[in-house]
């Protein structure tokens, strides 16, 4: 894993529990957790760029690996 922020560490760190961002993490998991596809659909419908859209699937993955 590469180097991460303690922000990041201290997110990837607790449940999401009922925030919003479920439906962000569901389409993380319909799309196998695949970082082209899930980049390209975070771009496409919240007008993501190339480093949001990978810090953001960097979390899901992160997050996963610690909880699912």
């Amino acid at each position: 894993m590469s180097s991460t922020s303690q922000k990041h560490r201290n997110f990837v760190a607790e449940p999401m529990g009922e925030k919003p961002a479920y439906v962000v993490l569901g389409q993380f998991l319909i799309l196998k957790k695949s970082k082209d596809l899930f980049q390209d659909w975070l771009k496409d419908v919240a007008g993501a760029n190339t480093k949001q859209s990978s810090d953001c699937f960097q979390c899901l993955a992160d997050w996963c690996d610690e909880f699912l």
